[in-house]
């Protein structure tokens, strides 16, 4: 699967760097082993851009909702570029069994906490799936903040933060875990 992503990788590189330019700060943050890659989401584009900055060789999975896969072509596209599904509002046993084998790999895994498109002017709650996988496989976030309003031929400015553990709360406040990450997001986002 991983030869795929490269070939369409490579294939969409110069049009991507024409039509949606991005400037990456903090590559240097990347880790080299296994991670929950945690984002803002205000673009069907989020995804792409994100797997651009990581770069080629970046062993990074993405989750996607899982209405993408009811359509049999898309769902082999996606397949084949390292997606997988994710039922929304509700616990998805396997694709938190997916996440964590690909952790377990030594891979990274891409999730929009927020868990839908959220425009500027809105705010939603974080889902918590993210901090409660990181906790229980002893992975770290690497959050990511990408300004918003992207249009054609605009450059994108993408934050790479610092990796950070989560530890389990014990009094299983994960909701409060999931809004410091929605923070540390957001902190990242640069000042014009």
């Amino acid at each position: 699967m991983r030869f795929w992503f490269k070939f369409i990788y490579a294939i969409f590189l110069p049009a991507q760097r024409i039509l949606a330019p991005i400037r990456v700060r903090g590559r240097k943050n990347i880790p080299t082993g296994p991670a929950i890659v945690c984002a803002n989401h205000t673009s069907s584009l989020d995804p792409i851009l994100i797997a651009y900055a990581f770069g080629i060789n970046c062993r990074l999975n993405f989750m996607a909702k899982a209405e993408l896969f009811s359509y049999p072509i898309l769902k082999g596209i996606l397949g084949a570029l390292c997606v997988f599904p994710v039922s929304r509002g509700e616990p998805d046993i396997s694709s938190i069994r997916t996440t964590m084998k690909h952790l377990k790999s030594g891979d990274m895994v891409m999730m929009f906490p927020e868990g839908t498109r959220v425009s500027p002017e809105e705010s939603v709650e974080a889902k918590t799936g993210a901090v409660r996988i990181a906790a229980k496989t002893k992975v770290p976030i690497l959050p990511i903040h990408l300004t918003s309003g992207r249009k054609i031929f605009h450059c994108t400015r993408l934050v790479i933060g610092s990796p950070y553990m989560v530890e389990a709360p014990r009094d299983k406040n994960y909701e409060m875990l999931a809004g410091k990450l929605m923070d540390s997001i957001f902190e990242l986002e640069p000042k014009r």
